[in-house]
């Protein structure tokens, strides 16, 4: 009886402690490594289009003069290759990281006066083929060359219908370090006008430029809506990599995320886990 008793007692301990030790969380994975860059490819399968995509984005004060800007997405294009999505240099320039698969949808103001396109490429290169690309970008002041632009994504029936190449006015490419990743923003006028010279997002924002693509906003149009499609795809990729850290965001009323202006990252200066060079 005694050593049934023990055992009981040993089985009855064993129990518990299967009980009250549920599985273990997931160990976070490593920034950079070859299992944190494969878990990140998988963010534009997992996270809904409108989490990365929102349908409507609201930047307060952000605008020229601080005026208030705000966007509805027109249309999510497909999942895609990357064939025809960039400029033939800027093509040649992204080639060394490679593409995985590549995300975009279009955005009009809310006056319908501007439309741009954001774009998610997640790339098929690892962590030294993101940083060399960062290093070139930042070194050549790859992000100031009006032959290396994204093309937009048109959208028959919308605001949208007639921007094409020739309608581009602005732009950013914001690159991660240590995350298979680029975003970037394309914006010109929902009128169909042509804009002869685009400029740069960053150049487009400064106080004193006075070109037609600035005093319409479309460097901070292309500049915000990249920069809030970014904080969403890193939040995701950070979810990815140590779920048990990062729940669920909370979501308005509406379901639509909330204000999410930063300044534009750059090598030296980003609010972001991850590095990223515009």
């Amino acid at each position: 009886m005694a050593v049934v008793l023990g055992l009981g007692l040993i089985g009855g301990a064993t129990a518990g402690a299967v009980i009250n030790h549920g599985p273990r969380p997931e160990p976070p994975v490593a920034a950079g490594s070859p299992e944190a860059f494969a878990k990140v490819r998988t963010v534009w399968r997992n996270a809904p289009v409108d989490q990365l995509f929102p349908p409507t984005l609201t930047d307060h004060g952000g605008g020229p003069g601080g005026a208030d800007r705000a966007w509805s997405r027109v249309g999510v294009a497909p999942p895609a290759g990357c064939a025809g999505a960039f400029d033939p240099l800027l093509q040649r320039v992204l080639a060394p990281v490679g593409c995985a698969r590549l995300l975009r949808a279009t955005y009009v103001d809310t006056t319908s006066t501007t439309v741009t396109t954001v774009g998610l490429l997640i790339t098929s290169g690892e962590a030294a083929d993101m940083a060399a690309l960062g290093r070139r970008w930042s070194a050549e002041n790859l992000g100031g060359r009006a032959d290396l632009l994204p093309r937009p994504v048109a959208f028959p029936g919308t605001a949208a219908a007639r921007f094409g190449d020739r309608q581009r006015g602005s732009w950013t490419v914001q690159i991660s370090d240590d995350l298979p990743i680029v975003v970037y923003a394309v914006s010109g006028f929902a009128d169909g006008r042509t804009v002869p010279t685009p400029q740069a997002a960053q150049k487009a924002e400064a106080p004193d430029s006075t070109t037609a693509t600035a005093q319409a906003g479309l460097g901070y149009d292309a500049i915000d809506l990249a920069s809030a499609v970014d904080d969403r795809v890193q939040a995701a990729a950070q979810a990815q990599l140590n779920p048990s850290a990062h729940p669920a965001p909370a979501q308005s009323p509406s379901g639509t995320p909330g204000p999410s202006r930063q300044a534009p990252p750059s090598a030296s200066s980003n609010p972001s886990p991850a590095k990223k060079h515009s």
